[in-house]
């Protein structure tokens, strides 16, 4: 980071903290919502962000000038659409079971609202550079929120990370389970991931006030 300015390193801190995508602008929820039941489906979707958002965002910056500004939304999704088929396929190449299971959610990458808004709003008006660390920035303020809510979704739903008993067996009732625990399984619900993330929405909002919007 010391390399970086102040501008450059806000693009990059913000969206982690202040002005996270998915907590203060409340977008992205859909996939927040769908494919964190498991951590490590949300660590995935994560890195596909990253690299849609990343290599996209360079795309557009480098074409900014050249985008007719009638069709510079078929631009971009065209854009989107190719980066996610080369994410669709490097994981029916390396994770095939994992790629079935994302499949759907994989393909709306293309329509997250996260992306073509960073496009719009600051690919098409900036540096190579700079819209890259925008585009990382904002990729990993999603992705951190996907992670901390498939942590906890399988940690209290299921009783496991990345599918390894961590709580012990449910079955044999070794670990927490020898003393009476079960796993809840409405974590595995999609109304717990809503949950989840409002209740990150109000510990972020009591710890920074100024982030309350006045009615």
């Amino acid at each position: 980071m010391g390399l970086l300015s102040k501008k450059d390193r806000a693009l990059i801190l913000d969206p982690l903290t202040d002005n996270n995508p998915i907590t203060i602008q409340v977008l992205g929820i859909c996939s927040a919502l769908a494919i964190t039941a498991q951590l490590k489906a949300s660590i995935v979707m994560a890195l596909s962000v990253i690299f849609v958002m990343g290599v996209g965002n360079i795309v557009i910056s480098l074409m900014r000038n050249i985008i007719p500004s009638k069709i510079r939304i078929i631009v971009q999704l065209v854009v989107v659409a190719t980066l996610v088929i080369i994410v669709d396929q490097v994981l029916k190449a390396f994770s095939y079971e994992l790629s079935k299971q994302l499949s759907v959610f994989i393909g709306l990458i293309i329509t997250n609202c996260i992306i073509m808004g960073r496009f719009e709003a600051f690919a098409l008006g900036n540096g190579v550079f700079r819209s890259f660390l925008d585009g990382i920035g904002n990729a990993l303020g999603y992705g951190v929120i996907l992670i901390i809510v498939g942590f906890f979704r399988e940690l209290l739903g299921s009783g496991t990370l990345l599918g390894i008993q961590v709580l012990g067996d449910p079955i044999a009732k070794t670990g927490l389970y020898s003393i009476g625990y079960e796993n809840n399984g409405f974590m595995l619900l999609s109304p717990m991931a809503l949950i989840t993330i409002g209740i990150i929405i109000w510990v972020q909002r009591s710890r920074n006030p100024e982030l309350v919007e006045e009615n």
